[in-house]
């Protein structure tokens, strides 16, 4: 590992203008994904400007309605709340279908989001990867790519965004704040993450020193429905093959508004907008959802080994549609 400075910073103002300073200079808080990047050799940094301590653990209502959750917030305590269980029990649900209780304890909402991929060959360093250097190949394209996307993907990277989280965020509307050197601005979290095109070494929009403060719930009166759905290899502490977000709203049968997003299956949380255009006016029924489901998967391209993925995806979401028509809870 190679050798680098830690300070801890007092201020939101402070993290960001030494970031922007040294564009090799890595914010830590839970340090959950980071320092196994570290001792990987996958990041090596200048320096680690430690945000753990700065004001921003804090979950409050918006004037709206919404929900406004400080970035240092913990996957535990964002998972616990009660107006996030009551109001977007999705969210709830994903966060507490990933990791590990001790993992849930330590990460942070807004580290949640800078994931990096969990692909085997961008770990390995034997290997070349266009995320840890560009233009040097993925070798996931012609090799064991059972875990990889299907949606999104290019010629330079197909690897998965790992996030349970992000998945129900994406559903929800949410936006994320984040602070930059001059001032604050807001993005959409449908253009958060990026799809890898030709830079897959960039997985988010955010300019250099820019620091996530908060992630905004918008007001949602239908998300009381909403269904979490993650399927894996193994009961716990796995990644997703596929996972669904999924949330109805109906007057009576009719389906007035719908929101679908999928995780394990591209380099982003993948909105499926398509299958949601579709699906209002219809009437909430197993033939319409079969219908939403080919939709959202009718431009997948799926790889040697992970063809399964696309069958797999229809399925998960026919069932999240319908358990999300009879009021939501578990899948």
């Amino acid at each position: 590992m190679k050798n680098f400075a830690y300070s801890r910073v007092s201020s939101a103002e402070e993290a960001v203008d030494r970031s922007t300073r040294d564009h090799n200079a890595l914010y830590i808080a839970g340090g959950t994904n980071l320092v196994d990047r570290l001792k990987a050799f996958l990041d090596e940094p200048n320096q680690l400007l430690d945000i753990s301590r700065l004001e921003m653990k804090r979950i409050e209502s918006t004037s709206n309605g919404g929900l406004k959750i400080g970035a240092l917030v913990t996957n535990t305590d964002l998972a616990n709340h009660t107006e996030v269980r009551r109001q977007y029990p999705m969210l709830s649900r994903a966060i507490l279908s990933g990791a590990s209780q001790q993992i849930r304890n330590m990460a942070t909402v807004g580290g949640n989001l800078m994931q990096r991929t969990r692909c085997s060959y961008y770990y390995d360093t034997a290997f070349a990867c266009n995320k840890r250097q560009p233009n040097t190949g993925c070798p996931a394209i012609n090799g064991v790519n059972r875990t990889h996307a299907i949606l999104g993907a290019s010629e330079s990277c197909v690897a998965v965004n790992p996030s349970d989280m992000s998945v129900a965020l994406a559903a929800l509307d949410a936006i994320v704040e984040v602070q930059g050197e001059q001032s604050q601005r807001e993005i959409s979290f449908a253009d958060f993450h990026r799809l890898p095109g030709d830079t897959p070494n960039r997985d988010t929009h955010l300019e250099p020193g820019e620091l996530i403060t908060a992630v905004i719930l918008p007001p949602l009166s239908f998300a009381r429905s909403g269904v979490y759905l993650k399927l894996r290899d193994r009961a716990s502490y796995a990644f997703a093959l596929v996972s669904v977000a999924a949330v109805l709203d109906l007057s009576g049968e009719q389906i007035r508004n719908a929101r679908i997003a999928l995780g394990g299956v591209a380099h982003k949380p993948w909105r499926a907008s398509e299958a949601e255009a579709f699906l209002q006016g219809k009437t909430a029924n197993q033939s319409t959802f079969e219908q939403a489901a080919d939709i959202a998967l009718q431009d997948a391209q799926p790889l040697l080994y992970n063809g399964f993925k696309v069958d797999l995806s229809k399925r998960a979401i026919r069932r999240a549609l319908a358990v999300s028509a009879r009021g939501g809870g578990i899948a």
